[in-house]
């Protein structure tokens, strides 16, 4: 097993990534909610590269506490992937306080 801090900033980005030997584009973008109570904040899809155009998970919530992979193990993405902390992510700590960390699986 081994952890690998996937570089952020408190940005909407698109970018090519591998992660366990497979290629993929993430893409972050901030979806600011009209309701009061429901909160703010990042959502992250998951396409699978070269094509950019198969998108294989869409519209992750990036929150503290839980592996965002686990509902989509039949993906075999080849790890977990966590929010580090127990602070949500916002506008201006996701990259800085606030980190993406990928899990890879034991082989």
């Amino acid at each position: 097993m081994a952890l690998y801090e996937i570089p952020l900033t408190p940005e909407p980005q698109a970018f090519g990534i591998t992660l366990a030997g497979r290629s993929l584009r993430l893409v972050l973008r901030w979806a600011e909610s009209p309701a009061v109570d429901v909160p703010s904040g990042w959502l992250l899809d998951i396409l699978d590269q070269p094509d950019d155009t198969t998108p294989l998970i869409c519209g992750i919530p990036l929150v503290a506490g839980c592996d965002l992979l686990a509902p989509y193990a039949y993906l075999e993405l080849g790890g977990s992937l966590y929010i580090s902390g127990d602070m949500p992510p916002t506008l201006d700590n996701l990259g800085d306080t606030v980190l993406l960390i990928f899990e890879t699986e034991d082989s």
